[in-house]
C-alpha cells in the first residue's frame, strides 16, 4: 500500500544526524564536518537539546547508549542511568509518611544522581575525536546568548506554569516576567552555561566534583532532599552488552535492565510467526495483533524489570523464541485478551528525547536522554541551571518488588535505544520517545521498514497507535489510535473488544520517533525525522 508522507527522507553520502530540535541537529553535523566521531556529535546535539528542548531532557537526568564500532562491527551498551543516593531508602520515605514517591518536588529530584553528564563523558574518553570544549561549543552559546522559542516549547511552559512557578529559579528562567515566552522569543540560561563550561573545562569533574557538584548538593541539603556530595563523586556510567535478538532477516540490539528494551524483541518474537507481512498495513489484523503482543510482553515486564546489579532479571529467557512460542498461546487473533487475564502496567505520558549519529566510518550512536516527565520535578538546582529528573518516581516503595527503592539502585527505565544490522552489517538507527509506549513504536517502525519496505521517515510518518493509559482515569488500557488508520480498521478493531479512542490525523501523545539507516548497495544514509516534533534529519 502507498503512504504519503509530508517529508521526503533525507539522504547523504558522509553523515547524519536526527534529533527532535533541528538546532540540535545543526550543531551534530558541525561537529562532523569539523572531523568528530557520531559519539562527539550525538553529544553535541544532547547537549544543545538541554538548552534549547529543557521539557524533555537536560544535564539533570539520565542517559542510554548504544554504540557501534564502524571499524569492528560491535555494538557496545553504554549505561548513564542515575544510581539512588546513599541515604534513599524505603525507611527514610516511611519516616516522612509516604507510601508513593511523589512525581514533582524535591522527592523525586534528589532521590537520584543525574547520569547523563557521566555517560556524555564516558563515551566522549572512549570514542570521541574532538576536545570536550569543542564538542559543547554550541550548547554553551545557546544557553549563553540564548534561543528562540519554539510554539511546541512554549507550549509544554504554559502547561507546567504552575508547578514552574512554585520555584524562584524554575520561574526566572522560564515565566519571565512571570508570563509564558511567545514563541520566537528568546530564552537564555547563563547558569546553564557556566555549568556546561565546567564540563568543557574539566569532564566528569566539572559537573560532579567542584563548583557545580557543590552547589548541587547544597541545593539538595537545603530544601530537604537526598543525595549529597559522596553520591554525586560515586556516579559513573557503565560499559555491558545490548540484548540481541533476530525478526526476519535483521538482527535488532537493544538496550538491556534496566530499560525496557527486552520487551521490543519479546514481541517481534511473539508476532513473527503471524506473518505480518502478509496483512493488511493499515488494517486491523495487524494492530490487533501488536496490541495483544504489547499486553503480555508488559505483563512480562512489569514483575521483573529492574537494575540487574540488585535483581535477577531472565532476559535471555523472556527474548528467546522458545518462551515466545509458549506465550504466543494466549494470543487470540478473534477478540481482545481480557484485561483480567494479562494485565499490563504503566504510562505512555512521557517526555524524552532521542538521537541517531553516524559518521563516514560506519561509527554510529543510538542515544536517548530524559527528564522522564515534562520538565522532571520541575525544579532547577540552584545557580546550576539544571532542571532535575523526576526518574526516581519509577522505584516501588514495595519491599518485595524487584524495582523498590535501594541506595545505590538505578531505577527501571521506559527509555530504549536501537540499532539493527542486515547480513552482518549495520542498516538501522533509530529510537522514540513515549514512556510505555517506547517498545510500541518501536515495534511498528521495524515492522513498517522490514515486513512492508518503508523508508525510515515513511516508517515515522505512519499513522500510530498506542495501547495503555495517558493517567487520564481509565481503569484499563485504551487503544488510542491517529485518526488517519482507516474508519473499517477502527471499526474492526471496536468490535474485537478494544476500548477506542480516535485522535486527530497527527497527535504529538503518539511520541515522536527519529532515525538514520544505511543503504547496504550504495552505503548513502536516510534520515527520518518526526513531523510530531521540533526535529530534522541533517546530512552532508
Amino acid at each position: 500500500m502507498e503512504i504519503t508522507t509530508g517529508r521526503p527522507v533525507t539522504l547523504a553520502p558522509r553523515g547524519m544526524v536526527t534529533s527532535p530540535h533541528a538546532l540540535a541537529s545543526s550543531a551534530g553535523i558541525d561537529i562532523l564536518r569539523a572531523g568528530g566521531s557520531a559519539a562527539d556529535a550525538a553529544i553535541a546535539t544532547s547537549a544543545v537539546l538541554a538548552v534549547v528542548y529543557p521539557h524533555m531532557t537536560g544535564l539533570g537526568g539520565d542517559a542510554f547508549w548504544l554504540i557501534h564500532e564502524g571499524r569492528s562491527g560491535a555494538v557496545k551498551f553504554l549505561n548513564g542511568g542515575g544510581k539512588a543516593a546513599g541515604t534513599a531508602s524505603l525507611a527514610a520515605l516511611r519516616e516522612r509518611g509516604m507510601s508513593e514517591i511523589p512525581l514533582r518536588g524535591i522527592i523525586p529530584a534528589t532521590l537520584t544522581v543525574p547520569g547523563a553528564v557521566a555517560s556524555w563523558t564516558e563515551a566522549h574518553q572512549a570514542h570521541g575525536r574532538l576536545p570536550l570544549a569543542k564538542v559543547l561549543e554550541n550548547a554553551i552559546s545557546c544557553a549563553r546568548d540564548g534561543f528562540p522559542v519554539t510554539a511546541r516549547l512554549a507550549s509544554f511552559i504554559d502547561l507546567m506554569r504552575g508547578e514552574l512557578a512554585r520555584q524562584a529559579e524554575a520561574a526566572a528562567l522560564f515565566l519571565p516576567g512571570g508570563e509564558t515566552p511567545a514563541p520566537g522569543a528568546k530564552l537564555a540560561n547563563p547558569d546553564l552555561a557556566r555549568t556546561l563550561q565546567a564540563i568543557a573545562d574539566a569532564g566528569w569533574a566539572g559537573f560532579y566534583r567542584g563548583a557545580v557538584a557543590e552547589e548541587l548538593a547544597r541545593f539538595a541539603r537545603e530544601a530537604g532532599g537526598f543525595f549529597r556530595d559522596v553520591d554525586l563523586e560515586q556516579q559513573t556510567a557503565s560499559w555491558g552488552a545490548p540484548l540481541v535478538g533476530r525478526y526476519r532477516d535483521v538482527e535488532i540490539y537493544n538496550t538491556p535492565p534496566p530499560t525496557q528494551g527486552f520487551s521490543v524483541l519479546e514481541m517481534l518474537n511473539l508476532l513473527e510467526p503471524y506473518e505480518l507481512h502478509k496483512r493488511d498495513l493499515l488494517g486491523p489484523d495487524r494492530v490487533h495483533l501488536m496490541v495483544q503482543a504489547k499486553q503480555i510482553a508488559y505483563h512480562d515486564r512489569d514483575g521483573v524489570l529492574a537494575d540487574p546489579a540488585f535483581a535477577e532479571v531472565p532476559v535471555e529467557r523472556l527474548i528467546s523464541k522458545s518462551y515466545a512460542a509458549k506465550r504466543a498461546e494466549l494470543i487470540d487473533i478473534r477478540s481482545a485478551l481480557r484485561w483480567d487475564q494479562v494485565p499490563s502496567y504503566g504510562s505512555l505520558a512521557g517526555d524524552t528525547v532521542y538521537v541517531a549519529a553516524v559518521d563516514g566510518e560506519g561509527n554510529a550512536v543510538s542515544l536517548i536522554q530524559s527528564l522522564y516527565g515534562a520538565f522532571g520535578s520541575c525544579l532547577v538546582a540552584g545557580r546550576t541551571g539544571v532542571v532535575l529528573q523526576n526518574r526516581s518516581a519509577y522505584f516501588s516503595l514495595d519491599p518485595d518488588h524487584p524495582n523498590r527503592l535501594e541506595p545505590g539502585k538505578i531505577p527501571l527505565h521506559t527509555l530504549i535505544a536501537s540499532i539493527a544490522k542486515r547480513d552482518g552489517r549495520l542498516w538501522s538507527v533509530l529510537g522514540c520517545m513515549g514512556a510505555d509506549g517506547q517498545p510500541q513504536i518501536q515495534l511498528q517502525l521495524y515492522s513498517a521498514m522490514i515486513d512492508f519496505g518503508l523508508d525510515i521517515q515513511e516508517a515515522i510518518e505512519m499513522p500510530r497507535f498506542l495501547s495503555g493509559r495517558f493517567g487520564l482515569g481509565e481503569a484499563r488500557d485504551t487503544l488510542h489510535l491517529e485518526g488517519r488508520l482507516p474508519d473499517e480498521t477502527l471499526r474492526a478493531l471496536a468490535q474485537r473488544g478494544h476500548i477506542i479512542n480516535r485522535w486527530g490525523a497527527w497527535n504529538e501523545m503518539a511520541g515522536h520517533a527519529h532515525g538514520i539507516t544505511v543503504d547496504p548497495q550504495t552505503g548513502i544514509l536516510g534520515g527520518g525525522s518526526d513531523p510530531r516534533s521540533d526535529g530534522a534529519a541533517i546530512g552532508y
